[in-house]
C-alpha cells in the first residue's frame, strides 16, 4: 500500500532530495510540475544575472567617464561650442549681436575683459554658457571684426579661459529711386552702381522706404490721390496698406529697426470746414490691412510740420504747426522740449536730435532732455544752412555751409565737424549745383549727397515731392573724403526720409 504525498509537501531541510527525474511515488517523493526546474528558466536566470552585472559595469563606467569628463573640462577652463552671428544685419542695423557658448556656466563678463577690433561701441551680458557682445551701431561693410574677451571663467572653478572669434561683414546694398518718362523705378544696387537691379516700377513714385523686411511705396493714382504699396525687398507681393481714407501721403519715414512706418496724411477733401489735416499715423507693412494708427499730442497742437522716429525707441519726435517741440510715446505722457524751427535730424544709436532754435542749432538728448549749443565753425568757411548728425557718440554732424559774394553764391561745401568744432571738409558743389539734400549710412562709415546739377537749367518736375528733373546721388566715404560713385536718382535707403522741395 503506498502512501500518497502531496504535490505541497514540506520537507526539513536535512531532508533527503531525489535526484531530479526520479518520480518514484513508493519512495514517498514527487516534485510538482511547478516546482521542476526547467532548462529554459536556468537560462533566463543566467541571462538576467549577466544583465545585471552588465549594467552595473555600464553605469560605473559612465558614472567614471562623466566624473572624469566634468573634470577635464573643469581643469581645461570653458571653451566655445558655438557662434552665432548674422553679419549682414551687422552692418545694416544697429543693436545685432555675437552669441558664443562655452562648454560650462560662467560667471559675469565685465565690459572690461572684451575688447572689439576695430574698435567700435558694445554692452556685453552673460547668461549660463553664453556671452552676448551687442554693438550699438551697426559695424563698416566689408570688414573683419574680431571679438577677444580675456578671463573667462566657469561658475565651477578652474583656470580663466582667452575666447577669441572673428568674423567679416558683406559688402553693402542700397535701394534708389529714379524717375522717368516711361514710369518710376526702385533699383537695388551695391556702391558701385555696376550692380544695380530693379525691383519695383509704377507710373508715378512720390517716395519709398525700406525697412527691415519690406519696401513701402508712396505713389498717385490720376485723381491725385495717394497709395501706400507694401512689397516684399525684391519688389514681389504688391499689397496695399491701408490709409485712414482717400488723400494724400506726405512725409513717409521707417524706423531703423523692425518694420514700422509713419507718414502724414491730409483727406483730400479737407476744407475750412474741417477735415484732417497733415495727421501723424504709424503702421506696419508687416499687416497691411491694419488700421493705421493715429499719432496725437494730447492736450495740444496735433498737425504736425515735421517728424523723426527715435532709434532704439517706440518714441516720436514731433514739430507741430505751432512751433511746439513734443516727444511722445505710447502710453505715456507728451515731453514738451519748447519751441524750435526745424528738426534737422535725430543721430542713430544715442537718441540726440539736432534742433534750430532761434538762437541757432542745439542737440538734446532725448533721454534725458538735456540740451547744448552746437559748435559755431569758423565764419571764413561760410554761411551754415544745415545740419546732420552722425550716429553714435561725441556729437559730430556734418554741417553744409555756403560761401556769398555780396548775394551771388561762390561754393557749397559739407564740413565734417566734430564735438569741439573742427572742421574739414568732405565734400563740394559747384556754384552753379545745388546740394538738396544729405544723409549718412547707419554706421556713419559714409554719406550721400544729393546734388541738382546746373540747378538754373534743371526745370522741377510736376510731382507732389517736386524735384528737378536730374538728381545725382554722390556717395563719399567720411574717413577720408574720396567719393566711390555718383549715381543717377534720389532717395537712397539710407535717408531717413525723403528729400524736401
Amino acid at each position: 500500500m503506498s502512501t500518497e504525498v502531496p504535490p505541497n509537501a514540506e520537507f526539513p531541510p536535512n531532508a533527503e532530495v531525489p535526484p531530479a527525474g526520479d518520480e518514484n511515488p513508493a519512495r514517498g517523493w514527487a516534485p510538482s510540475r511547478a516546482q521542476a526546474p526547467t532548462r529554459r528558466g536556468r537560462s533566463r536566470r543566467r541571462r538576467g544575472r549577466a544583465f545585471a552585472v552588465g549594467f552595473a559595469t555600464v553605469v560605473g563606467v559612465l558614472a567614471v567617464v562623466a566624473l572624469g569628463g566634468a573634470a577635464l573640462t573643469s581643469a581645461l577652463g570653458p571653451r566655445v561650442t558655438d557662434v552665432q552671428v548674422d553679419a549682414g544685419a551687422a552692418a545694416t542695423a544697429s543693436g545685432s549681436r555675437i552669441i558664443i557658448t562655452t562648454t560650462q556656466s560662467l560667471t559675469e563678463v565685465a565690459a572690461e575683459q572684451v575688447t572689439v577690433t576695430p574698435a567700435t561701441d558694445f554692452s556685453v551680458d552673460t547668461s549660463g554658457r553664453s556671452i552676448g557682445v551687442r554693438f550699438t551701431l551697426p559695424l563698416w561693410d566689408e570688414t573683419e571684426y574680431t571679438v577677444r574677451i580675456e578671463g573667462v571663467r566657469g561658475i565651477g572653478g578652474g583656470p580663466d579661459a582667452t575666447i577669441e572669434e572673428s568674423f567679416t561683414t558683406p559688402a553693402l546694398e542700397v535701394f534708389l529711386l529714379q524717375r522717368g518718362d516711361e514710369g518710376d523705378t526702385i533699383f537695388r544696387t551695391d556702391l558701385t552702381g555696376e550692380a544695380a537691379v530693379p525691383v519695383f516700377t509704377h507710373e508715378r513714385i512720390e517716395d519709398f522706404r525700406a525697412t527691415a523686411g519690406h519696401l513701402v511705396v508712396a505713389t498717385v493714382d490720376d485723381t491725385e490721390r495717394s497709395q501706400l504699396i507694401v512689397t516684399d525687398l525684391d519688389g514681389e507681393g504688391a499689397q496695399a496698406l491701408a490709409l485712414p481714407g482717400e488723400g494724400s501721403v506726405t512725409n513717409l519715414q521707417s524706423a531703423d529697426r523692425g518694420n514700422t512706418i509713419g507718414f502724414l496724411f491730409t483727406d483730400a477733401g479737407i476744407s475750412a470746414e474741417g477735415g484732417r489735416e497733415s495727421m501723424l499715423y504709424t503702421a506696419s507693412p508687416a499687416a497691411p490691412a491694419a488700421e493705421p494708427v493715429a499719432v496725437e499730442r494730447i492736450g495740444g497742437e496735433s498737425r504736425v510740420e515735421d517728424w523723426r522716429f527715435v532709434p532704439g525707441t517706440d518714441g516720436i519726435l514731433m514739430f507741430t504747426f505751432d512751433g511746439a517741440l513734443t516727444l511722445v510715446a505710447p502710453g505715456g505722457e507728451p515731453v514738451a522740449l519748447g519751441n524750435a524751427i526745424a528738426i534737422h535730424g535725430v543721430a542713430r544709436g544715442n537718441a540726440v536730435a539736432v534742433i534750430e532754435r532761434a538762437e541757432g542749432p542745439v542737440a538734446i538728448d532725448l533721454a534725458t532732455a538735456e540740451e547744448v549749443a552746437l559748435p559755431a565753425t569758423d565764419p571764413a568757411l561760410g554761411q551754415a544752412w544745415d545740419v546732420t548728425p552722425l550716429p553714435g557718440a561725441g556729437g559730430a554732424s556734418l554741417r553744409a555751409v555756403t560761401e556769398f559774394d555780396g548775394f551771388d553764391v561762390v561754393a557749397t561745401s559739407v564740413l565734417l565737424v566734430d564735438g569741439s568744432g573742427g572742421a574739414r571738409a568732405v565734400f563740394a558743389v559747384g556754384a552753379g549745383d545745388a546740394l538738396l539734400q544729405t544723409c549718412v549710412s547707419p554706421s556713419g562709415r559714409y554719406a550721400a549727397f544729393l546734388v541738382a546739377p546746373s540747378i538754373v537749367e534743371n526745370p522741377y518736375d510736376g510731382y507732389q515731392l517736386p524735384l528737378p528733373q536730374r538728381v545725382e546721388t554722390h556717395l563719399v566715404a567720411l574717413e577720408d573724403g574720396a567719393e566711390l560713385v555718383a549715381l543717377s536718382g534720389f532717395d537712397i535707403s539710407w535717408c531717413q526720409h525723403g528729400p524736401r522741395p
